[in-house]
């Protein structure tokens, strides 16, 4: 240690510090200020940042905006602090599409405008354009955020207007759209199918495509950011005797999905990713009737060897499950309403 340069100490040191002491920090002096402020220090704390204890759940009502810990002992919410937006709203008619490293891309309901917002920092910056990109249409559009190989943070927008998909690409470096081809099945482009938002793993967004009826085409599209092709993988083989639902989760950079079908009381099984084709995990044991107004604004946490189903009032219901254990929770959203998001504290910036 004593042969290290003081400024490798420093660096190392700081790398660790809670996300809210590095803005403090950067009043110390100017070096400071310099170095805390650059990529490769922000790249570093943030792969640091990604444990339970730095995990906050933030839910939005008609009346708040309010952030919680989760609480690693019983794993369940702490107590809630307000946030303030700091963009203009109205009665928080504000819809959170994806989260990535800290970031929200969020959408303005009453302008339809895309954001990009660190609710820890409280840093925004607006995409929406002149010329009509980043304006976004609920149950049309799909949004996946992402980080390409060259480290720059990107918003990938799918759109669907009068039977004609669009696909464009927000790059945060250049701090511009542009469009990028994208050839698929026309009945994609029908509002009978739901589109999620983009899940970001290994290189690459997915996103489930279901009909939303009992017994439609459910399929899964992959985007890879660095060629940036798409192409077309299967839907597990789950029953299509009712509503199905498929929810993506990445953890430890491996893809899962949570399939759910039934009706009045659903089946949920755990699927993972190998290669293009899904190896079910685990079975879920029957679970007690949920009525819809708590299913849907469910989500689930897998930790610990544990699958916790929670909402935003607690705690649901706990299953135990054959896994290894994780560092931190690994959040499967069920928001529908896109009223909740699950995200880690860090200093990304929304713009360079």
């Amino acid at each position: 240690m004593a042969d290290l340069p003081t400024h490798t100490i420093v660096f190392e040191i700081l790398t660790r510090l809670p996300t809210k002491d590095v803005g403090r920090s950067k009043s110390v002096c100017k070096q400071w200020y310099a170095l805390l402020s650059t990529q490769d220090f922000v790249k570093i704390h943030c792969s640091r940042s990604v444990v339970s204890s730095n995990q906050r759940v933030l839910l939005i009502d008609d009346l708040t905006c309010s952030v919680r810990p989760i609480i690693s002992n019983n794993n369940d919410y702490g107590p809630s602090s307000t946030v303030t937006f700091p963009f203009h709203h109205q009665n928080n008619d504000v819809s959170i599409l994806s989260h990535l490293n800290g970031l929200l891309c969020v959408c303005l309901n009453h302008t339809y405008e895309l954001l990009l917002w660190n609710p820890t920092t409280i840093a925004f910056k607006r995409l929406s354009t002149p010329d009509s990109h980043g304006f976004y249409i609920n149950n049309l559009d799909a949004i996946g955020l992402y980080v390409d190989a060259d480290d720059d943070y990107k918003v990938l927008h799918i759109k669907r207007r009068s039977g004609v998909l669009g696909v464009y690409v927000y790059s945060r470096e250049v701090d511009s759209w542009r469009n990028i081809p994208f050839i698929t099945r026309q009945e994609y482009l029908s509002p009978h199918f739901n589109w999620s938002a983009g899940t970001f793993c290994g290189g690459t967004l997915y996103f489930t495509v279901c009909e939303c009826w009992i017994g439609g085409t459910n399929v899964v599209i992959c985007f890879d950011v660095n060629s940036e092709q798409f192409k077309e993988i299967s839907f597990p083989p789950v029953p299509s005797n009712g509503m199905v639902q498929g929810v993506l989760v990445n953890v430890k950079n491996v893809l899962h999905m949570f399939a759910s079908t039934g009706m009045f009381e659903m089946t949920i099984d755990l699927w993972t990713l190998q290669g293009d084709y899904w190896i079910k995990v685990l079975s879920c044991p029957p679970i007690p009737p949920i009525s819809l107004s708590l299913w849907c604004d469910i989500t689930h946490y897998v930790t610990n060897g544990n699958w916790f189903v929670m909402t935003k009032l607690g705690k649901l219901f706990t299953i135990e499950m054959d896994m290894k254990p994780f560092e931190c929770f690994y959040p499967v959203s069920w928001f529908r309403g896109f009223k909740g998001a699950v995200f880690v504290q860090t200093i990304v910036s929304p713009s360079i």
